[in-house]
């Protein structure tokens, strides 16, 4: 008899073991991406191209995949900033009704977003990290949809380390302003200064203004 129960627990021990390996492979596998919109000036002009953006991704993520988009304003480290969220399900038929809602809330959060006027990237990228860290996804990635051109309000502190270890920073649709046009150094030196800041403290950094090329991202 003790042999018998010896070998039923070998069983249920390789038994665990599999199932383990198999969630910690799944987890390995599964994506997360959290969006950032600029929603300050002008740059609300761009929120269509932003919207195609969150339609291409919802389009191309599984079950198991974190989404969530987040808008960059004047106080940008928030959960209140997080207009849509969502982990998708096993089932097709779920996730298929979680795409559509959350379709509709981006929707919703597009039609009433405002100018702010102020735009902290650096809040907006300290939410993003503490979001993905918390779903301890496989692969995680920030999309960055903006100018670049931080502007902090008065009383506001960010001189906060960005931790973007492990993490893919791609910034998005990087429009030239009107200052650009007369001094290309301007934007050149702005999008360096944010490749130094994400790349020092372990993340990757790419800039990709071609948004026909989204598959380059999201295969």
């Amino acid at each position: 008899m003790s042999r018998q129960w010896t070998m039923i627990a070998g069983l249920v021990t390789a038994l665990a073991t599999i199932l383990l390996a198999a969630c910690g492979e799944s987890r390995a596998h599964n994506r997360g991406i959290y969006m950032l919109v600029d929603t300050s000036g002008t740059y609300t002009r761009e929120l269509d191209k932003a919207q195609q953006v969150i339609n291409y991704t919802l389009a191309r993520l599984q079950p198991g995949d974190t989404f969530a988009v987040a808008s960059i304003n004047t106080a940008s480290f928030s959960e209140k900033n997080i207009h849509a969220k969502v982990t998708f399900d096993d089932r097709p038929s779920v996730t298929n009704r979680q795409k559509q809602a959350f379709q509709q809330s981006v929707a919703t959060f597009v039609d009433d977003a405002r100018p702010a006027e102020y735009t902290d990237i650096t809040g907006g990228l300290l939410q993003a990290i503490e979001f993905l860290n918390e779903k301890d996804p496989g692969h995680k990635t920030i999309f960055l949809f903006s100018d670049l051109k931080e502007e902090i309000k008065a009383g506001y502190n960010r001189d906060v380390p960005l931790d973007l270890q492990g993490f893919d920073l791609v910034a998005l649709n990087v429009t030239k302003l009107r200052s650009d046009n007369v001094d290309p150094n301007e934007y050149l030196e702005r999008i360096s200064r944010w490749q130094e800041r994400v790349e020092e403290t372990g993340g990757t950094w790419r800039v990709l203004n071609d948004l026909g090329q989204l598959e380059a991202i999201l295969p």
